[in-house]
């Protein structure tokens, strides 16, 4: 831990301060429609770029949680717009030479045709569809997603599970946001209680320190009080949970695991140099620096 790192964390408790620098920074990433085109998101940050993405491949209905509220509608707009021309132009999926960043890595990039058909995606992108979405996105904030055939709902900051109906969604994703979820057991729980009984949740998360330390698992060494003052009052943190804990909230809430595609790193540290909460953790945790994890009720 530097002194630029502790300054950064202590700097958050000047009252209001993380509020303005976290609208002012955004969240990095789904400000780009190609990024929302490639990746495929629970906390959906600059835009809802992603989900559109889904929307464009012939969902409905598009439910996006946040802690803070991020997306705007001019750039909601303007994303969606360049999203549908991606899709009418069977646009091959961007690759790592663009994203380097984007884990898991595909063993294809080209437009997934033999699973959006020409037949599906005309469907898809029929003219009175996408001009009530845009509609949606004029008037994002106000849940319409369960009022109409065509819904999106965008609620930011949300807290209770009850936000949805039970057994009402078929999948549940996110992109690099369930490392930032304080209390993970209740989410999951939560997730458990949203899906229906053939749903699905499809999660890609980021093990590493988010730049916090100098090393990817240096957060891993730190202790309790020394990560309490990194952190600072951020409105969204880091939990530090392992691999093995989120599988281990999985399975104690009935998920059954599909897909578990790890991406690992180096590690600096042995278990003994690690804060004494963490020492526990796995040798394969040790190592892990991201996993798509994909699971089924």
């Amino acid at each position: 831990m530097t002194l630029r790192q502790l300054l950064r964390g202590l700097s958050t408790y000047v009252p209001g301060i993380d509020a303005v620098v976290s609208k002012l920074k955004g969240t990095g990433g789904t400000v780009s429609s190609r990024y929302c085109y490639s990746v495929c998101e629970l906390g959906p940050g600059d835009s809802l770029g992603i989900g559109l993405a889904g929307m464009l491949t012939g969902s409905n209905h598009y439910h996006a949680f946040d802690i803070i509220k991020f997306a705007s509608v001019k750039q909601n707009l303007k994303i969606f717009d360049e999203l549908v021309e991606l899709f009418r132009n069977r646009e091959p999926i961007p690759g790592e030479d663009e994203f380097p960043g984007v884990h898991p890595s595909l063993k294809n990039y080209n437009f997934p045709s033999q699973i959006l058909t020409k037949e599906r995606q005309d469907a898809s992108l029929e003219p009175c569809r996408l001009e009530e979405i845009r509609n949606q996105l004029r008037n994002l904030g106000e849940d319409t997603a369960s009022q109409t055939d065509i819904g999106i709902s965008y609620v930011a900051p949300w807290f209770e599970a009850e936000i949805l109906r039970r057994q009402s969604v078929d999948l549940i994703f996110s992109q690099a946001v369930m490392e930032h979820v304080e209390d993970l057991d209740q989410t999951y729980k939560a997730m458990k209680e949203w899906l229906k009984p053939d749903g699905v949740v499809s999660h890609q998360i980021d093990f590493r320190s988010h730049g916090y330390t100098n090393e990817w698992n240096g957060h891993w060494v730190c202790s309790d009080f020394a990560w309490k003052l990194l952190m600072g009052r951020k409105s969204y943190i880091l939990n530090r949970a392992p691999h093995s804990k989120h599988l281990e909230y999985l399975l104690k809430h009935g998920f059954r695991l599909k897909c578990d595609q790890t991406v690992t790193s180096q590690s600096k540290y042995r278990k003994a140099e690690l804060a004494e909460r963490f020492r526990s953790v796995t040798d394969d945790d040790l190592l892990t620096s991201g996993s798509l994890i994909q699971a089924h009720l």
